[in-house]
């Protein structure tokens, strides 16, 4: 641009609630703040009621590139429409930020020739052999793939992809200030108002994907509740799990302890009155809930899958149990639940942590240090032509 801002492009695959999603508004919204860079957002799907907190720019103006599947002909249109906007935009930075979006965004930056195009890989698994063997070819075409934990990186490694193009940068997430006046909002919701000594034990999980295993926390439960502890487990998130998982419920015997609360608006108040937090994962990438978790000081009881080892500090912040392993997560809980000064002790060791390594603005100037230097490389080999 003639003010000397590069257009950057950041595409994501939809406005639907996810950690991924909400990484990629935030830090697209910070970046675009600080000037240097005009991020342009783009999806392959508009739908999803995120789109309303994408408050900095035009709604109107977030280019859609809506395709049904990777093996059609619209897909092929779809990415010469993409590769025309990016050339008609000048984008000098194409910034992709799942798998849908690698695939689909990083081969229109190669055909549009957009100098510097970044992919992105968050999580531990791949969905097929055949997916990651087409994510793969796209990386080869990506000038390097941001990770959210180095166990992600470790993970792309043993699959052959070259060290120098993996650049790790951490989840960011944002300061809790929720306080006392928030307790009754949060209370009424699960309308618990007359209980005010009960314990709450929480997990924040989309019920859509069986990877987020909510039957472990549920058996988990299931072993608290057979303590003397008077304990209610609060489950945050939507998703087409919520039959099969109430119905388990049943059949543990754990339904009256147990709140499906759905999608939430008021989380941070859930946060405030848990007294234990929880994610029972089969696998993950780095994990934003347990970073909500630490960042609204609350001791963390965690699967030891993907990067979860890189936030949580083992019997500091709080604990690492087996995949599966219910007796040891009901063990941790309940050792939490019954002992309030560590509990205390864990959440605000882990608000710390948190403020130290994993605040936005350190996400933020990462990713924009990426840019500078890689545009920085492409100009000086441009010289040397």
């Amino acid at each position: 641009m003639d003010d000397g801002t590069i257009n950057c492009l950041h595409l994501i695959s939809s406005f639907h609630q996810g950690g991924s999603e909400r990484q990629a508004i935030r830090l697209s919204r910070e970046i675009n703040a600080l000037g240097k860079y005009k991020i342009l957002l783009s999806c392959l799907d508009r739908t999803g009621p995120l789109l309303a907190e994408v408050d900095w720019c035009d709604p109107d103006l977030i280019r859609e590139f809506r395709i049904s599947s990777f093996y059609n002909l619209m897909f092929v249109r779809q990415v010469f429409a993409c590769a025309k906007f990016l050339r008609e935009q000048n984008v000098g930075v194409i910034h992709t930020h799942d798998f849908y979006s690698n695939i689909f965004g990083i081969l229109s930056g190669s055909i549009a020739q957009v100098p510097i195009r970044i992919a992105s890989k968050r999580e531990t698994f791949s969905k097929t052999r055949i997916q990651f063997f087409v994510e793969r070819q796209v990386y080869r075409l990506a000038n390097r793939i941001i990770v959210n934990a180095e166990a992600v990186r470790k993970f792309l490694l043993e699959r052959g992809i070259r060290d120098e193009k993996i650049v790790t940068i951490y989840n960011g997430t944002e300061e809790r200030d929720t306080g006392p006046q928030n307790h009754d909002i949060a209370r009424l919701s699960v309308d618990l108002a007359s209980i005010p000594n009960r314990k709450f034990v929480t997990m924040v999980a989309n019920l859509h994907d069986e990877v987020k295993n909510h039957a472990m926390f549920l058996r988990a439960a299931k072993i608290v509740c057979t303590s003397d502890i008077d304990v209610k487990f609060l489950l945050v998130g939507e998703g087409n799990l919520l039959k099969p998982l109430s119905e388990l419920a049943g059949e543990l015997g754990v339904s009256e302890n147990v709140n499906f609360l759905g999608r939430c608006s008021y989380v941070a108040e859930v946060l405030e009155i848990s007294d234990v937090c929880v994610l029972s994962s089969r696998s993950e990438g780095f994990s934003n809930a347990i970073l909500e978790y630490m960042a609204a000081g609350k001791p963390v009881v965690a699967t030891n899958v993907g990067g979860a080892a890189e936030a949580i500090v083992h019997g500091v912040t709080g604990f690492l149990v087996d995949s599966d392993d219910h007796f040891a997560m009901a063990e941790r809980i309940i050792e939490l639940l019954m002992d309030k000064e560590k509990a205390e002790e864990f959440g605000n060791r882990g608000r710390k942590r948190v403020k130290e390594r994993f605040l936005p603005h350190i996400q933020v100037t990462a990713t924009i240090n990426l840019y500078d230097q890689l545009l920085k490389g492409m100009t000086q080999k441009s010289s040397l032509v």
